[in-house]
């Protein structure tokens, strides 16, 4: 049985991860959640080479769906004995801990307790959250008792505009940190869905080193970078882009509501970046508010809070709410002419 480890930092499981593969020591129960997928993926690979020797898979690594699996079914694959190896691993796909039964819950309790050394059970939580239930006490103690969970976050942007860098000079590219960061503004910050966009810009690209023009050229945005760009070109007064660009959005067939949402979240940002500039706060207040990891978009709501007022931001936000509460109550029932209608308001307004 792994050793306990309640009280563990909130990193302190993927710390620990890291050092027992560097090790060769990983322990008998792991559950892997969190949004950076590309990062998991890493280390179940890692974790699969350090646990089975290539060509013993077969007998000794097992993937399995949670959905319709048995704490009984998995007992029995855990005391499988290795073949030709000196461990096995399981890895199961969002098999909900939380979710169980009393009686599978009260025998998963005891698998907890009696996993066998020589087996690793990894839980990874893909589409859904993993989310303790503290009233089942008996199991969280089993769990704090047994598994580490590691959460798999998004990288520190120091860390990610590093990783952007090494991934374009295995491409023959180079990238400074500017265009780094706008890449990352562009295309999100999740390593995920980063590198497909890497391998498409490195691709066109035909100088030696990444530019903006390369990745507005090929890349595709996220829906927080095309809002941007749509308030953005409001408060410039570029009526049409941003006409234009809601048409596109709507064309790729968002939803609505989506946009609604993604717009009055910043409209709110905006509108603390109005405040800021208003109360003398600098760029680290926002930073802290909104929970920044560089200070790239809080850069770029400040020019963009430059161009209007207080006032003004406050409307739009309550315009913003006021359209959102049209559609969730059934008042509008067509999201696309309400958005339309409320981009009208904010150019009238402006």
């Amino acid at each position: 049985m792994a050793n306990s480890r309640q009280g563990e930092k909130k990193d302190g499981g993927f710390a620990r991860l890291k050092q027992a593969l560097t090790d060769g020591t990983p322990e008998c129960v792991y559950i892997f959640y969190g949004e950076e997928s590309y990062l998991r993926e890493f280390y179940l690979g890692e974790l699969r080479r350090k646990l089975v020797p290539s060509g013993c898979e077969e007998f000794n690594y097992h993937a399995l769906e949670g959905k319709s699996l048995t704490v009984q079914a998995l007992s029995e694959m855990a005391e499988a004995m290795p073949m030709m190896s000196e461990r096995t691993m399981i890895v199961v796909t969002d098999y909900d801990l939380f979710g169980l039964a009393e009686e599978q819950r009260e025998k998963l309790i005891a698998l907890l307790g009696d996993v066998p050394p020589y087996c690793c059970i990894v839980f990874v939580y893909d589409l859904l959250t993993y989310k303790p239930n503290r009233v089942q006490k008996k199991l969280c103690a089993a769990i704090a008792a047994a598994a580490s969970e590691v959460e798999f976050r998004p990288a520190e942007n120091s860390d990610l505009v590093d990783w952007i860098a090494r991934r374009f000079r295995a491409l023959g590219k180079g990238i400074d940190r500017q265009t780094a960061e706008y890449l990352i503004f562009t295309c999100g910050g999740l390593m995920t869905g980063l590198v497909p966009e890497i391998t498409k810009i490195g691709t066109y690209a035909r100088g030696k080193n990444i530019t903006a023009q390369d990745i507005d050229a090929v890349a595709d945005p996220v829906l927080s970078a095309e809002v941007f760009r749509l308030t953005d070109a409001v408060l410039k007064g570029e009526y049409d882009g941003a006409a234009r660009l809601l048409g596109n959005l709507l064309k790729m067939q968002t939803e609505p509501l989506l946009i609604l949402g993604v717009l009055g979240d910043q409209m709110r940002r905006i509108y603390t970046a109005r405040m800021a500039i208003d109360s003398g706060r600098d760029k680290r207040w926002l930073m802290e508010i909104w929970n920044y990891r560089s200070d790239y978009p809080v850069k770029l709501l400040l020019t963009a809070a430059r161009r209007t007022n207080l006032g003004w931001c406050a409307d739009a936000v309550k315009m913003c709410q006021a359209a959102d509460y049209r559609l969730k109550s059934g008042r509008s029932s067509d999201g696309a002419e309400e958005l339309k209608l409320l981009l009208a308001r904010l150019g009238a307004q402006h």
